[in-house]
């Protein structure tokens, strides 16, 4: 159920030059929102506000209602985000969007990231009961790999990419997904990053006849649905030209990658 919540931080903590955690107290959010979802926080207050950042959680405690996002900094909005510290307030909208489907049927999962797509990811990971998990997870350099201890100890098998070859497999995730879907049996594959990376994994996962769901990026505006900003093509029989626009925030930000159109 959504809800405007004000909530206290707990902990602020760089992972790098410019990734931060965040993590916040929220029984709210720890108790309902499911992986995949995400919340609309505002990054400042009076006539320094900006629009609202919508930010996925990265991993949540139950038990201590404690709840990590993990986000970049980008611009003004997130640069003022990053400056709060622990014992400051946040002021969010959540549970928003639609989740991941993580039932128990799908025994093999394959999540793949890109950057800082790789976050929601994480959360998936623990929360799925499969019964295999592989992380493919793709970073620009050895620099900029964050997380990789978490996924390590959520995933059977975890494989680390970069662009330069500096750590781990050189090359595209694409690529690593690829090698292990001719090795390997896959139920579902869980994408989240750039949209050339997820145009590429779609195909890949549409070769090898394995289910696959995506989760879009977005700029947003309101996060409810209520402008028109955060819009993508999907599939819509109805629809005299056989597609239409939905919206990021609302009916994702997780499709199944049937539904998406992407542009050539």
């Amino acid at each position: 159920m959504l809800q405007v919540l004000n909530e206290k931080i707990v902990e602020m903590e760089s992972l790098s030059l410019d990734i931060i955690k965040m993590t916040i107290y929220s029984s709210q959010i720890a108790q309902n929102i499911l992986p995949g979802q995400f919340v609309n926080i505002k990054c400042e207050d009076g006539i320094n506000a900006y629009l609202r950042r919508p930010i996925s959680v990265c991993d949540i405690d139950k038990i201590n209602n404690t709840v990590d996002f993990v986000f970049q900094v980008k611009g003004k909005g997130t640069f003022a985000l990053a400056m709060k510290r622990a014992g400051d307030y946040v002021d969010l909208m959540g549970p928003l969007g639609t989740g991941f489907d993580i039932s128990e049927k799908y025994k093999n999962i394959i999540v793949l990231g890109g950057g800082i797509g790789i976050s929601p990811l994480l959360n998936l990971l623990k929360e799925s009961h499969a019964t295999t998990k592989k992380a493919i997870l793709g970073f620009r350099n050895k620099r900029a790999i964050v997380l990789d201890a978490e996924f390590l100890s959520a995933s059977d098998d975890l494989v680390i990419c970069t662009d330069d070859g500096s750590y781990g497999r050189e090359g595209f995730v694409t690529e690593a997904l690829k090698d292990s879907l001719e090795t390997e049996d896959a139920d579902i594959i869980y994408v989240c990053g750039p949209e050339g990376m997820i145009k590429r994994a779609v195909d890949i996962a549409n070769k090898y006849g394995v289910k696959c769901q995506v989760s879009m990026e977005q700029r947003m505006g309101c996060g409810i649905g209520a402008c028109l900003v955060c819009v993508c093509k999907t599939v819509d029989d109805a629809h005299p030209d056989g597609w239409d626009y939905s919206h990021v925030c609302k009916h994702g930000p997780v499709f199944w990658s049937q539904e998406v159109i992407f542009d050539d």
